[in-house]
């Protein structure tokens, strides 16, 4: 039924947050109203990679492991990594037949889809979907990129914690990198996966970090337009 050819169709690579998809409990009407707009633009000859993360569902998984006894940081990871499968198969099921069958589930193997989307999960411990979106870049040749989360911007510190946070609309890699942990674990809180940020930087692939709850703004830096929300770029 499609016959897209990776080399004309542009890809657009979407790092979709788990607490879009399920922020405490599965949110079917707003991965309802992301597939709608994104299906819309698939009918103009677009295509998408979405990876999906584990979000509130990785970390209930992860604390509930660790109070059965199981402390082992691998294992902490890869219950994670199964999170993300779980939500990516709600949002590839929601797309239905424009979605490839398969969830990627390792960023490293070049798939051959036809379809107008391809959802991706978590890959192996040690590596972020946020790290996961960038290989995938790289593989289908896409130089930008959209991250959609919880957070507006990135701030010049934690907001949470600090009242004089400022936000950032425009950032380098190197400024970004910076300010975070050297190191990527589930646990941190971070905009962006530290080692993604390097590969990133090394690929200069540019990343908009923008708010899933204003889902209009959201969709403006997907379109390449004027977005509220946080430019990184070399």
């Amino acid at each position: 039924m499609f016959g897209f050819d990776d080399k004309k169709s542009p890809i657009t690579v979407i790092s979709l947050g788990g607490s879009m998809v399920a922020p405490e409990l599965p949110n079917g009407v707003l991965v309802k109203a992301f597939v709608d707009q994104i299906t819309a633009r698939t009918k103009e000859g677009r295509r998408f990679v979405i990876v999906v993360g584990g979000g509130r569902t990785a970390r209930n998984y992860y604390e509930a492991l660790k109070a059965a006894g199981n402390q082992k940081p691998e294992d902490g990871d890869w219950i994670g990594i199964y999170a993300t499968h779980l939500n990516a198969e709600l949002v590839r099921l929601t797309f239905g037949e424009i979605a490839h069958p398969d969830v990627n589930k390792d960023p490293t193997k070049k798939m051959d889809w036809k379809t107008p989307v391809l959802i991706a999960g978590g890959w192996v411990p040690g590596r972020s979907t946020d790290y996961d979106a960038v290989l995938l870049s790289k593989m289908y040749g896409a130089t930008k990129m959209v991250n959609i989360s919880n957070i507006d911007y990135v701030y010049t510190a934690d907001p949470k914690k600090d009242p004089n946070a400022k936000p950032i609309e425009k950032i380098s890699w190197i400024q970004l990198r910076a300010m975070l942990p050297h190191e990527w674990s589930p646990s941190i809180s971070a905009p962006f996966d530290p080692i993604a940020a390097k590969e990133a930087e090394a690929l200069k692939i540019s990343v908009s970090i923008v708010n899933g709850a204003d889902l209009e703004n959201a969709l403006s830096a997907i379109d390449g337009k004027e977005f509220k929300g946080t430019s990184i770029q070399n």
